[in-house]
Protein backbone atom coordinates (compact mmCIF):
# COMPACT_ATOMS: atom_id res chain seq x y z
CA UNK A 1 0.00 0.00 0.00
CA UNK A 2 1.20 3.27 -0.80
CA UNK A 3 0.18 6.48 0.72
CA UNK A 4 0.15 9.44 -0.98
CA UNK A 5 0.29 13.07 0.51
CA UNK A 6 -0.52 16.74 -0.49
CA UNK A 7 2.47 17.29 -3.17
CA UNK A 8 3.35 13.68 -4.16
CA UNK A 9 3.27 14.58 -8.02
CA UNK A 10 6.13 17.34 -7.42
CA UNK A 11 8.16 14.72 -5.14
CA UNK A 12 8.21 11.86 -7.53
CA UNK A 13 10.83 9.93 -8.15
CA UNK A 14 13.00 10.77 -11.16
CA UNK A 15 13.48 7.38 -11.77
CA UNK A 16 9.58 7.28 -12.07
CA UNK A 17 7.85 6.20 -15.36
CA UNK A 18 7.22 9.23 -17.40
CA UNK A 19 3.40 8.66 -17.55
CA UNK A 20 3.87 8.92 -13.63
CA UNK A 21 6.18 12.25 -13.55
CA UNK A 22 3.84 13.73 -16.20
CA UNK A 23 -0.07 12.83 -13.73
CA UNK A 24 -1.98 16.17 -13.72
CA UNK A 25 -1.88 18.08 -10.62
CA UNK A 26 -4.69 20.30 -10.84
CA UNK A 27 -8.49 20.18 -12.73
CA UNK A 28 -7.01 23.07 -15.36
CA UNK A 29 -4.06 20.16 -16.05
CA UNK A 30 -6.35 17.61 -16.73
CA UNK A 31 -6.68 16.93 -19.97
CA UNK A 32 -9.86 14.84 -21.71
CA UNK A 33 -13.56 13.77 -19.77
CA UNK A 34 -14.66 17.02 -20.57
CA UNK A 35 -18.20 15.52 -20.32
CA UNK A 36 -17.34 15.21 -16.76
CA UNK A 37 -14.98 17.93 -16.11
CA UNK A 38 -15.49 21.01 -18.47
CA UNK A 39 -16.61 23.66 -16.36
CA UNK A 40 -19.95 23.50 -15.02
CA UNK A 41 -20.25 19.71 -15.37
CA UNK A 42 -21.66 17.83 -12.09
CA UNK A 43 -18.10 16.36 -11.25
CA UNK A 44 -15.84 19.54 -11.37
CA UNK A 45 -18.69 21.52 -9.11
CA UNK A 46 -18.16 18.55 -6.52
CA UNK A 47 -14.87 18.93 -6.48
CA UNK A 48 -14.51 22.78 -6.57
CA UNK A 49 -17.22 23.03 -3.99
CA UNK A 50 -15.48 19.64 -1.84
CA UNK A 51 -18.70 18.71 -1.28
CA UNK A 52 -17.62 14.77 -2.75
CA UNK A 53 -19.17 12.12 -2.36
CA UNK A 54 -18.06 7.87 -2.82
CA UNK A 55 -17.41 7.42 -6.65
CA UNK A 56 -16.44 4.80 -8.87
CA UNK A 57 -14.44 6.01 -12.12
CA UNK A 58 -15.48 3.26 -14.72
CA UNK A 59 -13.87 3.13 -18.24
CA UNK A 60 -10.45 1.88 -19.79
CA UNK A 61 -6.97 1.99 -18.96
CA UNK A 62 -5.03 5.06 -19.12
CA UNK A 63 -7.31 7.85 -19.51
CA UNK A 64 -7.23 9.10 -15.93
CA UNK A 65 -8.74 7.22 -13.24
CA UNK A 66 -6.14 7.25 -10.90
CA UNK A 67 -5.44 11.05 -11.97
CA UNK A 68 -8.45 12.31 -11.48
CA UNK A 69 -8.61 10.56 -7.88
CA UNK A 70 -5.21 12.09 -6.80
CA UNK A 71 -6.27 15.42 -8.50
CA UNK A 72 -9.72 15.32 -6.33
CA UNK A 73 -7.40 14.60 -3.14
CA UNK A 74 -5.30 18.07 -3.82
CA UNK A 75 -8.80 20.00 -4.55
CA UNK A 76 -10.21 18.86 -1.45
CA UNK A 77 -7.12 19.40 1.08
CA UNK A 78 -7.65 15.39 1.13
CA UNK A 79 -5.03 12.61 1.81
CA UNK A 80 -5.00 9.47 -0.39
CA UNK A 81 -4.37 6.14 0.47
CA UNK A 82 -4.39 3.86 -2.31
CA UNK A 83 -4.80 -0.21 -2.52
CA UNK A 84 -5.60 -2.71 -4.77
CA UNK A 85 -8.67 -4.87 -4.19
CA UNK A 86 -6.68 -7.81 -5.17
CA UNK A 87 -3.63 -7.33 -2.84
CA UNK A 88 -5.12 -5.59 0.39
CA UNK A 89 -6.72 -7.77 2.69
CA UNK A 90 -9.11 -6.77 6.05
CA UNK A 91 -6.16 -6.29 8.22
CA UNK A 92 -4.20 -3.46 5.60
CA UNK A 93 -7.97 -2.31 5.22
CA UNK A 94 -7.91 -1.52 9.08
CA UNK A 95 -4.89 -0.18 9.11
CA UNK A 96 -6.31 2.41 6.43
CA UNK A 97 -9.07 3.31 8.63
CA UNK A 98 -7.26 3.45 11.69
CA UNK A 99 -5.23 6.26 10.25
CA UNK A 100 -8.51 7.71 8.52
CA UNK A 101 -10.07 8.53 12.02
CA UNK A 102 -6.93 9.67 13.62
CA UNK A 103 -6.72 12.23 10.75
CA UNK A 104 -10.11 13.15 11.18
CA UNK A 105 -9.95 13.68 14.68
CA UNK A 106 -6.57 15.41 15.32
CA UNK A 107 -6.22 17.23 12.33
CA UNK A 108 -9.41 17.31 10.71
CA UNK A 109 -8.39 16.13 7.71
CA UNK A 110 -10.37 13.90 5.34
CA UNK A 111 -9.17 10.95 3.95
CA UNK A 112 -9.89 9.45 0.12
CA UNK A 113 -9.53 5.78 -0.36
CA UNK A 114 -9.07 5.18 -3.96
CA UNK A 115 -9.44 1.41 -4.93
CA UNK A 116 -8.09 0.40 -8.30
CA UNK A 117 -9.76 -3.02 -9.37
CA UNK A 118 -12.76 -2.24 -7.09
CA UNK A 119 -14.71 -5.08 -9.08
CA UNK A 120 -12.22 -7.53 -7.15
CA UNK A 121 -13.77 -6.32 -3.56
CA UNK A 122 -14.92 -9.28 -1.64
CA UNK A 123 -17.67 -9.16 0.38
CA UNK A 124 -15.31 -9.52 4.02
CA UNK A 125 -13.57 -6.00 2.63
CA UNK A 126 -16.52 -4.71 2.05
CA UNK A 127 -18.06 -5.40 5.32
CA UNK A 128 -15.12 -3.80 6.93
CA UNK A 129 -14.99 -0.78 4.78
CA UNK A 130 -18.42 -0.31 4.61
CA UNK A 131 -19.64 1.59 7.68
CA UNK A 132 -16.94 4.13 7.66
CA UNK A 133 -17.55 4.90 4.21
CA UNK A 134 -21.22 6.05 5.34
CA UNK A 135 -20.14 7.93 8.50
CA UNK A 136 -17.76 10.00 6.74
CA UNK A 137 -14.25 8.86 7.61
CA UNK A 138 -13.49 7.80 4.32
CA UNK A 139 -14.47 8.77 1.17
CA UNK A 140 -14.07 6.20 -1.23
CA UNK A 141 -12.94 6.27 -5.11
CA UNK A 142 -13.00 3.17 -6.97
CA UNK A 143 -11.64 2.06 -10.42
CA UNK A 144 -12.79 -0.08 -13.04
CA UNK A 145 -11.88 -1.15 -16.45
CA UNK A 146 -14.92 -3.01 -16.34
CA UNK A 147 -19.15 -2.21 -15.92
CA UNK A 148 -19.58 -1.26 -12.20
CA UNK A 149 -23.50 -2.21 -12.46
CA UNK A 150 -22.25 -5.74 -13.71
CA UNK A 151 -19.09 -6.37 -11.92
CA UNK A 152 -18.99 -4.14 -8.41
CA UNK A 153 -21.18 -5.37 -5.53
CA UNK A 154 -24.30 -3.78 -5.68
CA UNK A 155 -23.72 -2.43 -2.23
CA UNK A 156 -21.01 -0.52 -3.35
CA UNK A 157 -22.65 0.85 -6.37
CA UNK A 158 -25.73 1.85 -4.12
CA UNK A 159 -23.92 4.08 -2.09
CA UNK A 160 -21.55 5.62 -4.89
CA UNK A 161 -22.07 7.97 -8.29
CA UNK A 162 -20.72 6.09 -11.07
CA UNK A 163 -18.70 8.27 -13.60
CA UNK A 164 -17.45 6.76 -16.85
CA UNK A 165 -14.36 7.71 -18.25
CA UNK A 166 -14.04 7.57 -21.87
CA UNK A 167 -11.01 6.74 -24.26
CA UNK A 168 -8.79 9.89 -24.95
CA UNK A 169 -9.46 11.32 -28.59
CA UNK A 170 -6.48 12.02 -30.34
CA UNK A 171 -5.86 16.04 -29.73
CA UNK A 172 -5.90 15.41 -25.89
CA UNK A 173 -3.45 12.57 -26.63
CA UNK A 174 -1.27 15.70 -28.64
CA UNK A 175 -1.73 18.17 -25.58
CA UNK A 176 -0.48 15.65 -23.57
CA UNK A 177 2.72 14.28 -25.49
CA UNK A 178 3.24 17.87 -26.38
CA UNK A 179 3.41 18.94 -22.77
CA UNK A 180 5.57 16.14 -22.11
CA UNK A 181 8.01 17.30 -24.77
CA UNK A 182 8.03 20.67 -23.22
CA UNK A 183 7.88 20.14 -19.53
CA UNK A 184 11.36 20.73 -18.46
CA UNK A 185 10.79 19.36 -15.22
CA UNK A 186 8.60 16.42 -15.18
CA UNK A 187 8.70 16.06 -18.34
CA UNK A 188 11.15 15.51 -21.46
CA UNK A 189 11.76 19.38 -21.89
CA UNK A 190 15.64 19.05 -20.64
CA UNK A 191 16.63 16.25 -23.56
CA UNK A 192 15.17 18.68 -26.22
CA UNK A 193 13.71 15.82 -28.15
CA UNK A 194 11.85 16.42 -31.57
CA UNK A 195 9.50 14.12 -32.75
CA UNK A 196 8.24 14.76 -36.42
CA UNK A 197 4.96 14.96 -37.68
CA UNK A 198 4.59 10.86 -39.02
CA UNK A 199 5.90 9.88 -36.23
CA UNK A 200 3.50 11.81 -34.30
CA UNK A 201 0.62 11.08 -35.74
CA UNK A 202 1.48 7.25 -36.05
CA UNK A 203 2.47 7.07 -31.80
CA UNK A 204 -1.47 8.85 -31.37
CA UNK A 205 -3.14 5.95 -33.68
CA UNK A 206 -1.18 3.13 -31.97
CA UNK A 207 -1.67 4.57 -28.60
CA UNK A 208 -5.76 3.90 -29.16
CA UNK A 209 -6.79 6.64 -26.44
CA UNK A 210 -4.51 5.04 -23.95
CA UNK A 211 -2.32 8.04 -22.55
CA UNK A 212 -0.09 5.58 -20.88
CA UNK A 213 0.89 3.44 -23.73
CA UNK A 214 1.34 6.89 -25.52
CA UNK A 215 3.52 8.02 -22.85
CA UNK A 216 5.61 5.24 -22.44
CA UNK A 217 6.46 4.73 -25.62
CA UNK A 218 7.48 8.46 -26.37
CA UNK A 219 10.06 8.10 -23.13
CA UNK A 220 11.33 5.19 -24.61
CA UNK A 221 11.37 6.25 -28.37
CA UNK A 222 13.51 9.52 -27.28
CA UNK A 223 15.33 8.14 -24.58
CA UNK A 224 17.24 5.69 -27.17
CA UNK A 225 17.47 8.12 -29.81
CA UNK A 226 21.17 9.36 -29.41
CA UNK A 227 21.19 13.46 -29.68
CA UNK A 228 22.49 14.77 -33.09
CA UNK A 229 25.20 17.01 -33.37
CA UNK A 230 23.18 19.99 -32.38
CA UNK A 231 22.16 17.54 -29.41
CA UNK A 232 18.48 17.10 -30.57
CA UNK A 233 17.02 13.91 -30.33
CA UNK A 234 15.16 12.84 -33.35
CA UNK A 235 12.11 10.93 -32.57
CA UNK A 236 11.46 9.42 -36.17
CA UNK A 237 8.36 6.90 -37.83
CA UNK A 238 10.90 3.94 -37.43
CA UNK A 239 12.09 4.36 -33.60
CA UNK A 240 7.81 5.10 -32.94
CA UNK A 241 7.42 1.35 -34.40
CA UNK A 242 9.88 0.05 -32.52
CA UNK A 243 8.85 1.67 -29.05
CA UNK A 244 4.95 0.50 -29.34
CA UNK A 245 5.62 -2.56 -31.02
CA UNK A 246 2.27 -3.13 -32.02
CA UNK A 247 -1.23 -1.80 -31.15
CA UNK A 248 -2.36 -1.68 -27.81
CA UNK A 249 -6.14 -3.68 -28.24
CA UNK A 250 -8.45 -2.90 -25.00
CA UNK A 251 -10.12 -6.17 -25.00
CA UNK A 252 -10.97 -8.10 -21.92
CA UNK A 253 -12.16 -11.51 -22.81
CA UNK A 254 -14.84 -11.65 -20.05
CA UNK A 255 -15.77 -7.84 -19.29
CA UNK A 256 -17.27 -5.04 -21.80
CA UNK A 257 -15.21 -5.47 -24.81
CA UNK A 258 -15.72 -8.90 -25.10
CA UNK A 259 -19.52 -8.27 -25.64
CA UNK A 260 -19.02 -4.40 -27.28
CA UNK A 261 -17.00 -6.30 -30.25
CA UNK A 262 -18.80 -9.31 -30.27
CA UNK A 263 -22.15 -6.90 -30.71
CA UNK A 264 -20.26 -4.90 -33.34
CA UNK A 265 -19.34 -7.75 -35.46
CA UNK A 266 -22.74 -9.39 -35.34
CA UNK A 267 -24.18 -5.91 -36.56
CA UNK A 268 -22.18 -5.42 -39.51
CA UNK A 269 -23.20 -8.49 -40.77
CA UNK A 270 -26.61 -7.91 -40.23
CA UNK A 271 -26.36 -4.36 -41.80
CA UNK A 272 -24.85 -6.06 -44.82
CA UNK A 273 -21.47 -3.87 -44.59
CA UNK A 274 -18.57 -6.73 -44.98
CA UNK A 275 -15.90 -4.21 -44.81
CA UNK A 276 -16.78 -3.96 -40.92
CA UNK A 277 -18.12 -7.36 -40.62
CA UNK A 278 -13.97 -8.60 -41.93
CA UNK A 279 -12.41 -5.42 -39.39
CA UNK A 280 -14.13 -6.43 -35.89
CA UNK A 281 -13.30 -9.98 -37.10
CA UNK A 282 -9.92 -9.28 -37.26
CA UNK A 283 -10.14 -6.97 -33.84
CA UNK A 284 -11.45 -10.07 -31.76
CA UNK A 285 -9.19 -12.40 -32.79
CA UNK A 286 -5.69 -10.04 -32.64
CA UNK A 287 -6.83 -9.71 -29.32
CA UNK A 288 -6.64 -13.23 -28.45
CA UNK A 289 -10.77 -13.87 -28.77
CA UNK A 290 -11.84 -17.56 -28.75
CA UNK A 291 -12.88 -18.72 -33.15
CA UNK A 292 -14.94 -21.06 -31.87
CA UNK A 293 -16.81 -18.11 -29.83
CA UNK A 294 -16.53 -16.00 -33.12
CA UNK A 295 -17.65 -19.23 -35.01
CA UNK A 296 -20.54 -20.25 -33.12
CA UNK A 297 -21.96 -16.81 -33.39
CA UNK A 298 -21.83 -16.30 -37.21
CA UNK A 299 -23.68 -19.77 -37.15
CA UNK A 300 -26.35 -18.59 -34.95
CA UNK A 301 -26.44 -14.88 -37.10
CA UNK A 302 -26.81 -17.22 -40.20
CA UNK A 303 -30.48 -18.54 -39.03
CA UNK A 304 -31.15 -15.63 -36.78
CA UNK A 305 -30.77 -12.87 -39.79
CA UNK A 306 -30.91 -14.33 -43.12
CA UNK A 307 -32.57 -18.01 -42.63
CA UNK A 308 -34.29 -18.48 -45.80
CA UNK A 309 -33.66 -15.64 -47.75
CA UNK A 310 -30.57 -17.64 -48.22
CA UNK A 311 -30.13 -21.14 -46.51
CA UNK A 312 -26.30 -21.60 -47.89
CA UNK A 313 -25.50 -18.95 -45.23
CA UNK A 314 -26.16 -21.40 -43.00
CA UNK A 315 -23.74 -23.96 -44.28
CA UNK A 316 -21.05 -21.50 -44.76
CA UNK A 317 -20.94 -20.57 -41.41
CA UNK A 318 -21.20 -24.51 -40.27
CA UNK A 319 -18.39 -25.37 -42.42
CA UNK A 320 -16.79 -22.47 -41.08
CA UNK A 321 -16.70 -23.58 -37.35
CA UNK A 322 -16.43 -26.99 -38.77
CA UNK A 323 -12.42 -25.73 -40.48
CA UNK A 324 -11.51 -23.49 -37.25
CA UNK A 325 -11.54 -27.24 -35.12
CA UNK A 326 -10.18 -29.47 -38.14
CA UNK A 327 -7.90 -26.51 -39.52
CA UNK A 328 -7.30 -24.35 -36.66
CA UNK A 329 -5.43 -20.87 -36.40
CA UNK A 330 -4.42 -19.05 -37.93
CA UNK A 331 -5.79 -20.18 -41.00
CA UNK A 332 -8.98 -20.80 -39.88
CA UNK A 333 -9.15 -16.95 -40.12
CA UNK A 334 -9.49 -17.49 -44.08
CA UNK A 335 -12.51 -19.40 -44.00
CA UNK A 336 -14.09 -17.24 -41.22
CA UNK A 337 -13.12 -14.66 -43.13
CA UNK A 338 -15.56 -16.18 -46.28
CA UNK A 339 -18.14 -17.00 -43.75
CA UNK A 340 -19.09 -13.63 -42.60
CA UNK A 341 -18.32 -11.86 -46.04
CA UNK A 342 -20.89 -14.64 -47.17
CA UNK A 343 -23.48 -13.97 -44.45
CA UNK A 344 -23.13 -9.80 -44.54
CA UNK A 345 -23.28 -9.86 -48.85
CA UNK A 346 -26.38 -12.47 -48.42
CA UNK A 347 -29.91 -11.25 -48.06
CA UNK A 348 -31.69 -10.69 -45.08
CA UNK A 349 -34.52 -11.94 -43.25
CA UNK A 350 -35.51 -12.64 -39.88
CA UNK A 351 -39.05 -14.61 -40.60
CA UNK A 352 -37.58 -17.95 -39.45
CA UNK A 353 -36.20 -16.25 -35.67
CA UNK A 354 -39.46 -15.01 -35.57
CA UNK A 355 -41.60 -18.32 -36.32
CA UNK A 356 -39.60 -20.05 -33.64
CA UNK A 357 -40.52 -17.17 -30.95
CA UNK A 358 -43.97 -16.85 -32.14
CA UNK A 359 -44.37 -20.78 -32.18
CA UNK A 360 -42.52 -20.30 -28.49
CA UNK A 361 -44.67 -17.80 -27.04
CA UNK A 362 -47.79 -19.80 -27.98
CA UNK A 363 -46.59 -22.86 -26.43
CA UNK A 364 -45.41 -21.11 -23.17
CA UNK A 365 -49.12 -19.44 -23.21
CA UNK A 366 -51.85 -21.08 -25.00
CA UNK A 367 -53.75 -24.47 -24.33
CA UNK A 368 -51.86 -26.92 -25.28
CA UNK A 369 -54.32 -29.64 -27.39
CA UNK A 370 -53.63 -32.94 -28.17
CA UNK A 371 -52.60 -34.12 -31.68
CA UNK A 372 -55.17 -33.78 -33.89
CA UNK A 373 -56.68 -37.40 -34.53
CA UNK A 374 -55.74 -37.95 -38.12
CA UNK A 375 -51.95 -36.85 -37.40
CA UNK A 376 -50.90 -39.67 -34.53
CA UNK A 377 -49.18 -42.29 -35.19
CA UNK A 378 -51.77 -45.74 -35.43
CA UNK A 379 -49.17 -48.23 -34.06
CA UNK A 380 -51.63 -51.24 -33.40
CA UNK A 381 -54.04 -51.87 -36.14
CA UNK A 382 -56.41 -51.92 -32.75
CA UNK A 383 -55.22 -47.96 -32.26
CA UNK A 384 -56.89 -46.79 -35.62
CA UNK A 385 -59.97 -49.42 -36.03
CA UNK A 386 -61.21 -48.41 -31.82
CA UNK A 387 -59.24 -44.94 -31.11
CA UNK A 388 -59.19 -43.39 -34.63
CA UNK A 389 -55.80 -42.54 -34.55
CA UNK A 390 -54.89 -41.82 -38.18
CA UNK A 391 -57.90 -41.83 -39.40
CA UNK A 392 -58.68 -39.72 -42.11
CA UNK A 393 -55.17 -38.43 -42.87
CA UNK A 394 -54.39 -37.53 -46.72
CA UNK A 395 -51.20 -38.88 -47.43
CA UNK A 396 -49.64 -36.23 -49.58
CA UNK A 397 -47.80 -38.06 -52.26
CA UNK A 398 -51.19 -39.57 -53.63
CA UNK A 399 -52.03 -35.87 -54.40
CA UNK A 400 -50.90 -33.62 -57.78
CA UNK A 401 -48.48 -31.66 -56.94
CA UNK A 402 -47.02 -33.51 -53.43
CA UNK A 403 -49.62 -31.16 -51.78
CA UNK A 404 -53.14 -31.60 -50.20
CA UNK A 405 -54.31 -29.25 -47.78
CA UNK A 406 -55.41 -30.30 -44.43
CA UNK A 407 -55.20 -29.33 -40.80
CA UNK A 408 -51.59 -30.39 -39.14
CA UNK A 409 -52.00 -28.11 -36.01
CA UNK A 410 -54.04 -28.50 -33.02
CA UNK A 411 -57.04 -26.68 -32.69
CA UNK A 412 -56.08 -23.78 -30.09
CA UNK A 413 -53.50 -22.66 -32.72
CA UNK A 414 -54.79 -24.05 -35.99
CA UNK A 415 -55.10 -20.27 -37.46
CA UNK A 416 -52.12 -19.36 -36.27
CA UNK A 417 -49.19 -18.10 -39.18
CA UNK A 418 -45.85 -18.76 -37.62
CA UNK A 419 -43.35 -18.32 -40.94
CA UNK A 420 -44.08 -15.03 -43.10
CA UNK A 421 -41.53 -15.09 -45.80
CA UNK A 422 -40.23 -11.74 -46.48
CA UNK A 423 -39.33 -10.61 -50.12
CA UNK A 424 -36.00 -11.13 -49.66
CA UNK A 425 -33.84 -13.73 -51.68
CA UNK A 426 -34.80 -16.74 -51.83
CA UNK A 427 -37.69 -16.57 -49.69
CA UNK A 428 -39.54 -14.86 -52.63
CA UNK A 429 -39.84 -18.33 -54.28
CA UNK A 430 -41.21 -19.88 -50.96
CA UNK A 431 -43.92 -17.22 -50.45
CA UNK A 432 -45.19 -17.48 -53.82
CA UNK A 433 -44.77 -21.19 -53.50
CA UNK A 434 -46.95 -21.31 -49.82
CA UNK A 435 -49.96 -18.88 -51.65
CA UNK A 436 -50.15 -21.20 -54.45
CA UNK A 437 -50.18 -24.66 -52.06
CA UNK A 438 -52.78 -22.46 -50.05
CA UNK A 439 -54.77 -19.94 -52.26
CA UNK A 440 -54.25 -17.82 -49.80
CA UNK A 441 -56.14 -19.12 -47.06
CA UNK A 442 -54.61 -19.69 -43.46
CA UNK A 443 -55.49 -23.29 -43.00
CA UNK A 444 -57.82 -25.87 -44.22
CA UNK A 445 -59.54 -28.48 -42.20
CA UNK A 446 -59.54 -31.92 -42.94
CA UNK A 447 -62.31 -33.66 -44.70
Amino acid sequence: MELFRQGTAERLAAEAPLAARMRPRTLDEFVGQEHLLAPGKVLRRAIESGELTSLILYGPPGTGKTSLAHVIARHTDSDVEQINAVTAGVAELREVIARAKDRRMLHGRRTILFVDEIHRFNKAQQDVLLPFVEDGTLVLIGATTENPFFEVNATLVSRSRVFRLEPLGEDALRTILDRALTEPDRGLGAFRVEVNEDAMTHLIAVSNGDARIALNALELAAMTAPPDGAGVRRVTLQSIEEAAQRRALVYDRAGDAHYDHISAFIKSMRGSDPDAAVYWMARMLAAGEDARYIARRMVIHASEDVGMADPMALLVATAAAHAVEFVGLPEAQIPMAQAAIYIATAPKSNAVVRAIGSAMSDVEERKADQVPLHLREPGHPLAAKHLGHGRGYKYAHDYAGGFVPQQYLPDSVKDRIYYQPSDAGFEQDIRKRLEGWWKGLKRYTPE
